[in-house]
């Protein structure tokens, strides 16, 4: 099977004005699940290495089985990540030119980590936006019910649980149709249908040659 994930950080506000720390994030886009991230002071293709080797190291990726999207920031584009990339069998892929909506997973995952309610305008130190971050990440994975993978969560998709729970889910509702059907008007209920796939720049379907 061949994965896709999306690798991308975004600026998060320090304890004085311009200064930053920078969130690493590479998230299964099929899944949503965030298999790495990291906060640094500092936007380097080195960190950028280090966190995507220890996420290839950790989620077990084979060879030629993962194809990574990025950002044209300079880290992400650089030689260094490219040589990496090589190395590990990993497939490289960039947004295209002047398209700020090529990633629009991470784009949603970084929008739920803002809106937050106790998202601070600024971070007092780097252990604070880290210690923050592990919170978040934790609730993410784990206890945030997505739209987009019918309403499981990125670790139910990701380890392979989410067909048992959508399992769950549809006896619940068959018991419930049973008992009361004259709630349901149009049909029996069904729990959300999980996608098939994920893409980022899905290739345009071939016409069909016409005759």
């Amino acid at each position: 099977m061949k994965l896709l994930g999306a690798t991308r950080l975004t600026k998060l506000a320090g304890p004085a004005k311009w200064t930053y720390y920078y969130l690493y994030v590479i998230l299964d886009i099929f899944s949503r699940y965030p298999v790495g991230w990291m906060v640094a002071s500092a936007e380097s293709a080195t960190l950028a290495e280090r966190l995507i080797a220890e996420t290839v190291r950790k989620q077990q990726v084979d060879r030629n089985q993962l194809t990574l999207h990025a950002d044209r920031g300079a880290s992400m584009a650089s030689k260094p990540v490219a040589f990496l990339l090589a190395d590990l069998g990993v497939t490289k892929s960039h947004s295209r030119p002047h398209c700020s909506n090529d990633n629009p997973y991470s784009e949603a995952q970084f929008k739920t980590l803002k809106y937050r309610p106790d998202f601070p305008d600024r971070f007092g130190c780097i252990e604070d936006a880290r210690v923050f971050c592990d919170r978040f990440f934790g609730w993410y994975a784990h206890d945030h019910r997505h739209s987009g993978i019918g309403l499981h969560t990125p670790a139910d998709v990701h380890h392979g649980r989410a067909h048992t729970v959508r399992e769950a889910r549809s006896r619940v509702l068959d018991a419930a149709h049973a008992a009361h059907p004259e709630r349901f008007v149009r049909k029996p209920p069904q729990p959300p249908k999980l996608p098939a796939a994920a893409w980022i720049n899905k290739p345009q379907d071939k016409e069909e040659p016409t005759q």
